[in-house]
């Protein structure tokens, strides 16, 4: 972000840094770590909390900081903060309480979890940053009202492929063009892999088997895509979206012609994504253009004839500017991607194998379910089971591979954080509510003003 640089050298020069606190530190925790450390003026990475603290550890050792302390309380991480000296813990909570801290990035990828840590980083009056489509596509819209009211900012990471698709289409309506498909590109896709078949690759890349499978069985796309939906209140051609597979290779200037004929043409537009493109792993935007006058000009400025023009950024550099994020939240205010209403798009939970009575169900990246986009209102009407709660639900009624379970096919688990988030999303923006009795989700049933 062109005013970003300027905003970290401005506090780096005042010694006014901005204090993050982070919890995670995986694969792409280290990352960041590493990136805020070594490369970002202007930030300090004050404490990182990890179930196990010795990888946190390692996160700062890798970065060459030598000096660390162990913190077990809010009080002793403000008293290493005002010593100068970073801090590690096992314990959210210490990072989330912590009058010193002032934004809390969170890049564990579990939903459940991260929406506990969501909800304590808000309550105290902490701007919220997480690099969990899956989190925000499964309660973002009710803890983006939550930060609201809270006077912080809750919204995703720039960097992955959302916030990037966030930060073009917000470009392209800037110059008035209408945006009419923010899409994504892929370069495999297969609904039925699992861990034990991604694990050669995973192991190669140094990720977790289940985070490549929600990679290549399209769940994450399926996240990331309804984010981006909700956030600009789009819809989807279909369940699991037109997805087109094109041959490899194919310029993605050629998106134009991959969709029927007037499906570009409404004032809402879609989210989709596309199999074989290049510049892959890129994000793009189709945006409408009917003035004639500026048809020209954008004619001559190599963007083709129209009135349907391609946009798109052929990267995206995930922990190299999830600071861009942070920056954006806490000193001005602003969500690189948040959902300001109530969701338009859900992603399901479909079944990767036929389903027993007692079989439990393992989530994302999983050896059970695959997820799909589907538009909120189908999910309503026909009592769908959301993606993101399905996690350790136990199967109740037999589902057959490649049909999308309902909420009656299962029992969730209780007492989770997600499902009362879920349970209030509903109620508040008029969903179905996923957790509760029928009765009680008809009975329940509200609309937002």
């Amino acid at each position: 972000m062109i005013i970003v640089d300027r905003t970290l050298a401005r506090l780096a020069a005042e010694d006014d840094p901005i204090r993050v606190g982070m919890i995670g530190a995986g694969f792409m925790g280290h990352g960041i770590a590493l990136q805020l450390l070594r490369y970002v003026q202007g930030m300090k990475l004050v404490a990182i909390s990890n179930r196990h603290p010795e990888r946190a550890e390692r996160a700062y050792r890798a970065c060459g900081v030598e000096s660390l302390r162990s913190v077990a309380t809010p009080a002793e991480l403000e008293q290493a903060i005002d010593a100068g000296v970073p801090a590690v813990t096992d314990d959210p909570r210490v990072v989330c309480r912590a009058g010193s801290v002032d934004v809390v990035l969170e890049v564990t990828g579990d939903i459940g979890f991260g929406a506990e840590v969501a909800v304590d980083a808000i309550d105290n009056g902490k701007h919220f940053v997480t690099m969990s489509a899956e989190l925000d596509g499964t309660v973002g819209p009710i803890l983006n009202r939550r930060a609201e009211r809270a006077g912080v900012v809750f919204t995703q990471s720039d960097g992955d492929q959302p916030g990037v698709l966030m930060n073009l289409y917000r470009f392209v309506r800037g110059i008035g063009v209408s945006p009419v498909l923010c899409g994504n590109i892929k370069g495999f896709h297969d609904p039925h892999r699992n861990p034990t078949t991604q694990k050669p690759f995973a192991d190669k890349v140094g990720e977790s088997p289940e985070m490549i499978t929600s990679f290549t069985d399209g769940t994450k796309i399926s996240f990331e895509q309804a984010t981006v939906a909700n956030a600009t209140q789009m819809g989807v051609a279909c369940r699991g979206m037109l997805g087109p597979e094109v041959p490899a290779g194919t310029p993605v200037e050629e998106a134009p012609h991959w969709y029927p004929e007037g499906m570009l043409e409404g004032p809402r537009g879609i989210v989709d994504y596309v199999v074989g493109a290049v510049p892959a792993p890129g994000v793009f935007v189709l945006g409408r253009m009917e003035d004639p006058v500026q048809q020209h000009y954008l004619k001559v400025y190599k963007l083709g004839k129209g009135p349907v023009y391609v946009f798109y950024r052929p990267y995206h550099l995930c922990h190299f500017e999830a600071h861009n994020a942070v920056v954006r939240a806490t000193v001005f205010g602003d969500s690189t991607l948040a959902s300001r209403n109530g969701p338009s798009v859900e992603v399901v939970a479909t079944a990767k194998v036929d389903l027993e009575p007692g079989d439990r169900l393992d989530g994302p990246g999983g050896y059970k379910t695959y997820g799909q986009c589907e538009a909120a209102a189908v999910v309503v009407n026909e009592g769908l089971l959301v993606m993101g709660i399905s996690d350790q639900a136990r199967v109740i009624r037999r589902v057959a591979k490649d049909k999308v379970i309902t909420r009656r096919d299962v029992e969730l688990p209780g007492g989770r954080m997600v499902d009362q988030l879920r349970a209030e999303q509903d109620r508040v923006f008029g969903g179905a509510a996923q957790g509760e009795p029928e009765a009680a989700r008809h009975s329940s049933r509200s609309r937002a003003s």
